[in-house]
């Protein structure tokens, strides 16, 4: 293993917010010296459940690794001056007098807006994020997780651009909002109610658009998850179950069409999962190509070879227990993360910290950190693609390789005649905010013609990026293993499903699959529900974040040592970290404590409820006894025996009937601006489609407004990280197909316009996506 990965940098981590700890423990994973500042008494995180003998698992998950010194025993500013990076969650301006820094100010709501001062929670904050809406009942209310989301989503926001600043070899200071980080899971249904006008409804469980069938199923034993998109996939899920005639039914050839008759549908195909275990059902869809996951129970989780194999489960030694959870996702095979570690005790290291001044180091100023980079982006869909856009909002020359006879599926996978003749693929809204910021190219790469100009690209590279299926791109000659000839030094990354090794290799996988595939949606919603999945898509934004972080750490790697490598990235490792405070009570304990819909193991009352209007609703969480004492007085309750939490545990029935009664006659904005004077933790679940709309983003600027071909004027939302009081600018619009052909092909590798015109006659490269025929007599000589 090499020592290098981040063992010479120093991080400081101030103040007590999840999201903050998260990020300094993604540098810990790979060596960094991680100091803690906490308060005298300890970080209050400490006493969050689940507890295990009295202590934090889930403090416990987000600080193994660190050191620990109380705020009484340091002089910051000399810790601040031989420190490299500072992730501050306290509130303060620790930053100002060390301008040396990487600096990370994370807070909920960001340093501006209406919403900065907010009380909040991390479901809450979800709710304000247009991530709790569309999930639950048909009928209400929404159901959501009750925590431990909004904090990987705000680390990993945090992560990222003081990773990319590190590398760039800059100073600069970020302003990161766990609040816009989260809602880079509801930004794709945000854009899709903009361009069509037709907001998504919730369905209720098992129940989503445009995709379906996608939920998950009870079989003969266990549970099954299933998203069916194409076409083809439903012709072949339907011939599996044993009813082809509706596979072949022609109001069965689109998701949207399949739901309208989901009632029909679910009533041939639900009975038919009992007749196998999930398991069985999950080797069928296998062999069938069919995005098919067994939906594991923490205990699986936990003791699954497919997960243990890869190390992706890990030791943590806390007080007297060792208990077992997931580790870091980024799976470098150079430079690994640590396996486990040990939760230190407050102030363990008081006295024992070396001094450390402040190291010379070679500074470079472009406008954004990335600018010397190149990125080759052969990923599509939405996990890849937020990768490189990240990159790209970073200052990354991202070139992101499509064929005219397959396109980037997002956009859109209607490869009707007509559709294509429309050029419809040039309007999706999801595709466009996605790949802003990058130079599209067009190359066949099932001719040799394609793959060497891919080579030749990639020959200079820094980085490529890949969520094929295990072996297309062996097959491409275009796999680590003969890019690493092209380039040794090149750091790639592999987005499969459960990795690019092991039995699960091939499993065929979109966002939902690698939701289903952790077992998140064994946590959530109530006691009697079946398994809830949480999100649309979960692991996309989540797999695309993990694999940008991964890919930057290589990268620094890559700067101090010349050494390239492969980043074999299972996105389904990627959603564990949501499911670690399941995963360590499991542990602990043997046992998971019952699900409990929308309440909180620890804030009472906590949940979601009715507001005026149709299907509007309002999140409120007391977190402690006097937050308690300014809600009992808006809703009227005098009564001593709820004065505290236990008292109110007992009665959540009464209470939360008292808090619906009250929100009900008033509309969400109204309840949550009321509580919040009164210093209660409240928000207005958001739709997603609110979100263009709502006054704290947009006295923020996180919507920007350019202009595309085809699209005209749309919205883009912004990165959650800012080095500046505005935003983040887009640099330019997601190119059309083959847009950027003549000044990459051209520019960078000096082609003549002779042979650019042999290539488009050859249909190697293009601008226009070929149809349905065209497709298939290509794959037939391909």
């Amino acid at each position: 293993m090499s020592k290098t990965r981040l063992s010479a940098f120093r991080v400081i981590e101030l103040g007590s917010l999840a999201a903050g700890a998260y990020a300094a423990r993604l540098f810990a994973d790979f060596g960094a010296e991680v100091i803690k500042v906490e308060p005298v008494a300890g970080d209050p995180g400490r006493s969050f459940p689940p507890l295990v003998d009295g202590t934090s698992g889930w403090f416990a998950y987000l600080n193994f690794g660190k050191k620990s010194v109380t705020a009484d025993t340091v002089a910051l500013d000399q810790l601040l001056a031989g420190a490299d990076v500072l992730i501050d969650s306290s509130g303060s301006d620790h930053a100002a007098a060390h301008s040396h820094l990487v600096a990370i100010d994370l807070s909920w709501f960001g340093q501006s807006g209406p919403y900065r001062d907010f009380k909040t929670t991390d479901a809450v904050c979800r709710a304000l994020a247009g991530f709790v809406q569309l999930i639950g009942p048909e009928t209400g209310p929404p159901l959501t997780l009750p925590d431990y989301q909004s904090a990987i989503m705000g680390g990993l926001g945090a992560f990222i651009p003081a990773m990319a600043t590190l590398l760039g070899r800059q100073s600069r200071r970020y302003d990161v909002s766990v609040h816009e980080a989260t809602i880079a899971l509801a930004e794709y249904q945000a854009i899709e109610a903009w361009a069509t006008g037709v907001p998504q409804k919730r369905w209720g469980f098992n129940r989503f658009t445009p995709t379906y069938p996608m939920g998950v199923y009870r079989c003969k034993e266990g549970w099954i998850g299933i998203t069916i998109v194409t076409p083809a996939q439903w012709k072949s899920f339907c011939d599996l179950m044993g009813m082809p005639d509706l596979g072949r039914h022609p109001q069965h050839v689109m998701g949207p069409e399949r739901l309208a008759r989901a009632d029909a549908l679910e009533a041939r195909f639900i009975p038919r999962f009992l007749d196998r275990t999930a398991e069985e059902w999950f080797a069928a869809a296998l062999e069938l190509r069919l995005p098919f996951a067994i939906v594991p129970d923490m205990e699986q989780v936990l003791t699954w070879p497919v997960f243990r194999d890869r190390k992706a489960i890990v030791p943590i030694a806390m007080e007297e227990r060792t208990v077992e959870a997931p580790g870091s996702p980024f799976h470098l095979t150079r430079t690994p993360a640590n396996f486990g570690g040990t939760v230190p005790k407050p102030g363990e290291h008081n006295g024992r910290i070396a001094a450390r001044s402040e190291a010379p180091r070679t500074t470079s100023r472009t406008a954004r950190p990335l600018e010397r980079l190149r990125i080759v982006d052969l990923s599509m869909g939405w996990a890849g693609p937020v990768c490189t856009r990240n990159l790209a909002d970073l200052g990354a020359d991202v070139i992101k390789i499509e064929a005219c006879g397959y396109p980037d599926w997002w956009r859109g996978v209607d490869n009707r005649a007509e559709t294509v003749a429309q050029r419809l693929y040039e309007k999706s809204s999801r595709f466009n905010i996605m790949n802003r910021g990058k130079r599209a190219i067009t190359l066949d790469l099932t001719v040799p013609d394609g793959v060497a100009l891919a080579k030749a690209l990639i020959k200079d590279a820094d980085a490529v990026i890949e969520n094929y299926s295990a072996e297309v791109l062996r097959k491409f000659g275009l796999d680590y293993t003969e890019l690493a000839k092209v380039n040794p030094s090149l750091v790639m990354v592999s987005m499969a499903a459960f990795g690019a090794t092991g039995p699960w290799r091939e499993t065929r996988a979109y966002g939902s699959t690698l939701e289903q595939g952790s077992g998140l949606p064994r946590v959530g919603g109530r006691a009697d529900d079946p398994p809830m999945m949480n999100h649309l898509a979960y692991g996309d934004a989540v797999g695309g974040l993990n694999a940008c972080s991964a890919m930057l750490i290589a990268l620094l790697h890559r700067r101090e040592t010349g050494e390239g490598q492969f980043i074999d990235l299972s996105q389904v490792q990627c959603m564990l970290p949501f499911t670690a405070a399941w995963a360590i009570e499991q542990s602990a304990n043997g046992r998971l404590a019952p699900r409990a819909g929308n309440r909180h193991p620890f804030y009472v009352p906590h949940g979601i409820f009715p507001s005026a209007g149709v299907d509007r609703w309002v999140s409120i969480a007391v977190t402690d006894d006097a937050m308690w004492q300014s809600l009992a007085r808006i809703i009227g309750i005098d009564d001593d025996a709820l004065v505290m939490a236990a008292g109110r545990r007992a009665q959540e029935d009464r209470i939360e009937a008292a808090i619906a009664a009250w929100t009900v006659s008033r509309s969400s904005d109204d309840a949550m601006t009321i509580l919040q004077q009164a210093g209660v933790a409240a928000g207005a679940v958001r739709h997603p489609k609110d979100l263009l709309d709502d006054p704290h983003l947009v006295a923020r600027g996180f919507w920007q407004w350019i202009e595309r071909a085809y699209v005209g004027r749309h919205p883009q939302p912004s990165p959650p990280y800012r080095d500046a009081p505005t935003p983040i600018a887009v640099r330019t619009p997601a190119a059309t197909l083959g847009e950027y052909n003549e000044q990459v092909l051209g520019g960078l590798l000096g082609l003549s316009q002779v042979e650019l015109e042999r290539l488009a006659r050859d249909n190697v490269i293009g601008k226009e996506a070929l149809p349905p025929a065209q497709r298939k007599a290509r794959a037939m000589t391909g």
